[in-house]
């Protein structure tokens, strides 16, 4: 495996950890449906968390720059996928992104926005 993909799948680690510590279940990892995808799918007192990650080697680069509009639109849309594949019926919803900059080996910065944004009616709700 490259080591590009051996950072991301340790970022996501670092956030399922957050996630765990903070009292939340993971109720999926790396979910998808065709070109649909979701990093972490989480839940904790009738809440659904919808989580990106960007993880990046270099301390100098915002992984958060990578999360623009077009893609809060496709974790909309993924997020009302998944729950009308499993029969969700859960009101609270949330969209969750975390930012890991760094190696395991020389140190990191894990950034949790929770929260980070509204979905575009268009694509969900």
């Amino acid at each position: 495996m490259a080591r590009h993909n051996d950072i991301g799948k340790w970022g996501e680690q670092m956030a399922v950890d957050c996630l765990t510590t903070e009292g939340w279940i993971i109720r999926e990892r790396n979910w998808r449906l065709g070109h649909l995808e979701v990093d972490i799918i989480a839940q904790k007192d009738g809440t659904l968390v919808f989580a990106e990650v960007k993880t990046r080697s270099e301390l100098d680069i915002d992984p958060l720059e990578a999360v623009d509009r077009r893609k809060m639109a496709h974790m909309a849309t993924s997020a009302a996928a998944y729950m009308a594949q499993k029969g969700l019926d859960i009101r609270n919803v949330r969209f969750d992104i975390f930012s890991v900059r760094g190696t395991p080996e020389d140190g990191y910065m894990l950034e949790h926005v929770a929260d980070a944004f509204d979905p575009p009616r268009k694509y969900y709700g």
